[in-house]
């Protein structure tokens, strides 16, 4: 499975944008098409190894973002940026997928060959001067080779005074999955209860590399609404831009994710790539929601 997964890492790459410093004065300016980078590290694996790297700044400046784009080259198994609070490391540090590194309020997230995004029109990302972001890499060397680069997130910014609502993202899913390996279907759900109003805009699935299939339901008084329903594949996280959908407060949020495991041994939710999770990001205004939100069993 590892080889084989190099081999389609490898293929995915080439449509991924170069690896770019994140420029916290402020510096940076956009590219042709409008692109800034806001945030990255550079980071260096050896052969087989798979590990958390993180950064975290402090902006100088304020940022109406309506579009994220990440630099993912190969190595980069999915990257989490999140508005932190936390100020006690700053610049490049070791971390997990823990230790508070994803606490905050999340604003972008992506996966192998994630694609860009870009909002609908009135609705921004608000990121006032001062703030703390901090970037989650978790880096994965597929190619027992040994891997380096430099991952991170640009943005395409707007003018405050067309914003009308502010976004963020938050997770549905389960932290409560268990895979036989018998090679049958086998699903985990987990969701929520949404506490308020929310209008959705676009939906970002995230399972690992047995996943086959991911849907993500809605009920409103008794009535349900399927908004997805794909198959996944590890190697093509795709975004899912909609149209507005209001989710009511009191409404029942599902994220539904299936599996196919072959590997020889059971296989439960995890950090690593050989692990499993089950998410569904939902980009959505208002702002003001955590990463894990709408999660079962979570922390």
């Amino acid at each position: 499975m590892k080889a084989a997964l190099a081999a389609l890492l490898m293929l995915v790459a080439c449509g991924k944008g170069p690896g770019t410093e994140g420029h916290p004065d402020g510096t940076a300016t956009p590219d042709a098409a409008g692109w800034t980078p806001l945030i990255s590290r550079s980071w260096s694996l050896t052969a087989d190894q798979q590990t958390y790297r993180c950064t975290r700044m402090q902006t100088t400046q304020e940022y109406w973002i309506d579009g994220f784009q990440s630099s993912s080259p190969v190595g980069t198994h999915h990257e989490v940026l999140t508005i932190d609070t936390n100020d006690t490391e700053t610049g490049d540090y070791n971390c997990d997928a823990g230790s508070g590194t994803l606490s905050g309020q999340m604003v972008f997230a992506a996966g192998v060959d994630t694609d860009a995004l870009m909002f609908p029109a009135g609705v921004a990302v608000h990121i006032p001067a001062g703030t703390w972001l901090n970037l989650n890499l978790h880096l994965f060397d597929v190619s027992d080779n040994g891997e380096s680069g430099t991952s991170g997130v640009e943005i395409h910014t707007v003018d405050p005074a067309t914003v009308v609502n502010e976004a963020d993202m938050t997770f549905s899913g389960t932290f409560n999955i268990s895979v036989p390996s018998d090679g049958l279907p086998h699903t985990a759900s987990g969701g929520c209860t949404a506490p308020t109003d929310w209008h959705l805009f676009a939906l970002w699935p995230h399972m690992h590399q047995i996943a086959t299939h991911q849907s993500f339901q809605v009920t409103h008084n008794g009535t349900p609404d399927m908004l997805l329903d794909t198959d996944y594949q590890f190697t093509e996280q795709k975004n899912y831009p909609m149209a507005e959908t209001v989710i009511s407060a009191g409404d029942t949020i599902l994220t539904t994710c299936t599996y196919v495991n072959n590997t020889g041994a059971t296989i439960a939710f995890g950090d690593s790539s050989t692990d499993e999770m089950c998410f569904t990001g939902m980009y959505k205004y208002p702002a003001g929601s955590n990463t894990f939100d709408c999660t079962t069993g979570g922390p």
